[in-house]
């Protein structure tokens, strides 16, 4: 989603009915409890600092104008080496003293903003912990986490144990944006939280970008009183300074009213991006003020990414059982065709599989004129009425709604059995779908405060705030059923396409049984998106599909048997193809195989074959179906993952290396529990029903381990500055 920033407020300028545009990366102002200062490269000079930082830092003079060098000597030094790494994604954290007489210790949170130059952020430096035992128990029990709902209680608890805020949520948006408290620990006399459910509205689409830059937001007393930047605007670019990565960023003054209507003191934030998308947030809340080291964010942070890697595992690995159980029922299909010469009595007859991977209370198939239905469903005349319903409707792979009534009033009736309708077409004709029903359920969902209220006014302009209760506000929900999950579409989607393709091989089998027929099978196989090939009891051809003539290049001939088929394949396949092809046609044995087949002027491209002999008698063969699969998305995935698997070791090997120096053991075994961590999560990654995403997905682990070991590195050489082991040079 983009946003026009056009007519965006500026920060701190917005009300409630423009606060989704808010700019709040140019806050031009910082929390009190550190200071900024913003340098020039690579001269190093001050252009831009905090009203605070000659005080806060005990400076001997204003900082503005002067060199690094003569301010901090010792941070400049230390600055100067890293200037050519890309400080624009993970920041450089540096312990150093500051004043007069390097009287006091702050770490330096250094990065560089989109517009160049350096920000250097200064925070009181805290006491020295040790968590590496911690983290690598922690680590340990995200890992062995079987479940969403474990994995989510086991975080929240790690959290609470590390920060040692009142409460940590784990906070979780659904496929609308609204979000839901997941899971929780809180201390026994605070209200729960648990299950309530938060609008939209209350994280802007700005906010939520942030989220995904800067995986770590601090705020550490609501009551703080903001410090500006002096010069506002950048003398080198004339504009507000970006500060989407600042630690010590002000925060929009309606969020603060927020919190205060919640009765929070003080927060930390950490995202969980699962996939490149932000999946929810990790949102600890403490009653009072509360400040966080950088050393203990670093390890919240380094989690979270744990965390968010083992949900895309999860995930992945839902959706992997749903294919197999797809893939059964499948099977089951091909067996009864031959078997019964129908193939619906393997999908009705025990349906289990059909409903339950879908979490549907009824199934309908209209198909060739007949409807069978399994479980509680409209009648027949309804549900022809909801077929021709769909065939209104945008041509998608599914299409769901959970309120049918909302879409369709005509259709309002069949909302007690009907208000959830899931559909995927099983062939190109008009009418001929297999549907899912889900009953309407009345339900209360409870809401932190009232969402339909979110606004008050008084008389005074600074009395504007958001809702200001946060008591539990109950809304019953009518006319609906449980929405359809992402996972129910790529389901419903898989299993829509297993059915369309065993209708189309029972469709070639009758084109081989009933000839006076044939024209009008024809043009019903032709039009499938699927190649297939049907040949006649000697290997020649009576039908090929459009979809297999588009994979040709005009200039190709055109095969008019089975045989001719292995002057388009690869080299490196033909053999086998030859093989299979001959016990295919001599001895009646179907084949199931991959094949390279050149596709045009794309080239090589990989095609699962599934080739079967038709049988009139068990004597008798008919002819041959072949169909072909593309696998091309499926290696692309498979690719993929070889490929982060290789770049997880390398990049074990290398982190290894690097932490030779480290005096602390712990971390090279963190090491190992973080690629172990990705390597298993790559692994069900692949699993994924849906292909397409695959390679982003296996990406964003491997860069999600680029980000996770990175921080390592920052947290072994920060103690390793406790323990005067030398970090190697760079470092």
């Amino acid at each position: 989603m983009t946003l026009d920033l056009s007519s965006s407020p500026a920060f701190g300028q917005a009300d409630l009915s423009n606060c989704e545009r808010e700019q709040i990366q140019l806050a031009a102002s910082i929390q009190p409890h550190g200071a900024m200062i913003v340098l020039s490269e690579p001269d190093l000079i001050v252009i831009q600092a905090s009203e605070n930082a000659r005080s806060l830092l005990r400076l001997d003079r204003d900082p503005i104008g002067a060199r690094l060098d003569e301010l901090v000597p010792i941070l400049a030094a230390r600055v100067r080496p890293r200037l050519k790494d890309d400080l624009a994604q993970v920041p450089l954290v540096l312990r150093t003293p500051v004043g007069a007489n390097s009287a006091r210790d702050f770490d330096a949170i250094v990065h560089r903003p989109p517009a160049g130059g350096l920000v250097v952020e200064l925070e009181p430096w805290g006491a020295a912990v040790d968590l590496s035992a911690r983290i690598n128990a922690a680590l340990q029990t995200i890992i062995a986490s079987a479940s969403l709902r474990s994995l989510c209680d086991e975080a929240a608890s790690i959290f609470k144990s590390i920060v040692g805020y009142d409460r940590v949520m784990v906070y979780r948006f659904d496929d609308e944006g609204h979000g839901e408290i997941f899971s929780e620990q809180r201390e026994p006399e605070l209200e729960a939280y648990l299950g309530n459910r938060y609008p939209d509205s209350d994280i802007p689409q700005i906010a939520r970008r942030l989220y995904e830059r800067n995986r770590i937001r601090l705020l550490v007393d609501v009551d703080y009183e903001p410090v500006r930047i002096h010069p506002r605007t950048s003398p080198v670019t004339g504009e507000d300074l970006d500060m989407s990565l600042c630690s010590l960023r002000s925060m929009s003054p309606i969020h603060i009213q927020y919190l205060k209507n919640m009765g929070v003191g003080a927060t930390l934030v950490a995202s969980l991006l699962v996939g490149g998308r932000l999946w929810g947030l990790i949102a600890c809340h403490h009653c009072g003020p509360r400040f966080v080291q950088y050393e203990i964010r670093a390890v919240c942070e380094l989690l979270a990414e744990a965390v968010a890697t083992r949900i895309a595992a999860l995930e992945s690995f839902v959706q992997a059982q749903a294919e197999l159980s797809v893939r059964r029922l499948e099977q089951r299909m091909v067996e009864a065709i031959s078997r019964e010469g129908d193939w619906t009595s393997a999908l009705f007859d025990d349906p289990r599989t059909l409903l339950q991977t879908v979490d549907a209370a009824g199934a309908a198939l209209i198909c060739d004129g007949r409807i069978l239905t399994a479980g509680e469903v409209p009648g027949t005349r309804d549900l022809r009425e909801i077929g021709a319903w769909l065939d209104t409707q945008p041509r998608r792979a599914v299409m769901a709604t959970a309120s049918l009534r909302r879409d369709e009033q005509r259709l309002a009736d069949l909302t007690p059995v009907a208000s959830g309708i899931l559909a995927a077409p099983v062939s190109s004709c008009t009418g001929e779908y297999l549907i899912w029903c889900r009953p309407e359920r009345v339900r209360t969902v409870t809401w932190g405060g009232n969402p339909f209220k979110p606004v008050f006014s008084g008389d005074d302009p600074s009395q504007l705030s958001p809702r200001r209760s946060f008591a539990q506000w109950h809304q019953v929900v009518e006319g609906t059923s449980d929405p359809w999950t992402t996972a129910n579409l790529a389901t419903a989607r898989l299993i829509g396409e297993s059915v369309a393709d065993v209708i189309q091989q029972f469709r070639s089998v009758r084109v081989l049984i009933a000839q006076a027929q044939l024209a009008q099978v024809r043009s019903q196989v032709g039009a499938s998106e699927q190649p297939i090939l049907i040949a006649d009891a000697d290997g020649v051809f009576l039908l090929t599909t459009q979809s297999f003539e588009r994979l040709l290049h005009p200039d190709q001939s055109r095969p008019r048997c089975l045989d001719d088929l292995l002057d388009l394949f690869s080299e490196a396949t033909q053999a086998e193809a030859r093989r299979r092809l001959d016990e295919l046609v001599t001895h009646r044995r179907a084949w199931r195989g991959e094949v390279e087949l050149n596709a045009g002027d794309i080239g090589l491209r990989p095609f699962l074959v599934r080739a079967d002999p038709v049988f009139s008698s068990p004597e008798l063969v008919l002819g041959f179906v072949l169909l072909l699969t593309d696998l091309s998305e499926r290696k692309r995935a498979e690719d993929a993952r070889h490929r982060v698997q290789a770049g997880l070791l390398e990049q074990q090997k290398v982190m290894r290396q690097q932490l030779q120096w480290s005096a602390n053991p712990m971390y090279r075994e963190l090491l190992s529990a973080i690629v172990a961590n990705a390597q298993l999560a790559a692994l069900e990654v692949t699993d994924s029903v849906d292909l397409g995403r695959v390679p982003a997905l296996v990406d964003a682990v491997q860069s999600s381990v680029q980000r996770t070991t990175q921080l390592l590195e920052h947290l072994a050489w920060y103690s390793a500055q406790y323990t005067n082991c030398d970090p190697p040079a760079g470092n």
